[in-house]
């Protein structure tokens, strides 16, 4: 099921960032290197969300983000830099683009 505006907006009202939620503005970018070492990481921790275009602290506006222009692209270089899947939805929000990682165990 794809991720929707109002999950977007749920996830934005937890009162803390936790081990399986993450967001990141990358307004205009987002560094290759730290996103595979992000994957990794979190998936050694039993996988989680990563958002990008969200502001990290409460209350955590949608800023929008232009990283990653094609999600297709950067989904089959992230498999061939850490070895497993990681899928990522660019998420229409009514505030700007945002993109969610999800990442596995």
């Amino acid at each position: 099921m794809p991720t929707t505006p109002e999950q977007v907006d749920l996830w934005r009202q937890s009162p803390s960032e936790y081990q399986h939620l993450e967001f990141k503005e990358a307004k205009t970018q987002f560094d290759n290197r730290k996103l595979y070492e992000y994957c990794v990481a979190r998936a050694n921790e039993g996988g989680g969300r990563l958002l990008l275009g969200v502001a990290d602290k409460p209350p955590r506006p949608v800023v929008g983000t232009q990283a990653f222009a094609n999600p297709i692209a950067m989904a089959e270089k992230l498999y061939q830099a850490v070895g497993f899947r990681v899928d990522i939805e660019s998420v229409p929000h009514p505030h700007g683009r945002v993109l969610v990682f999800h990442i596995p165990s």
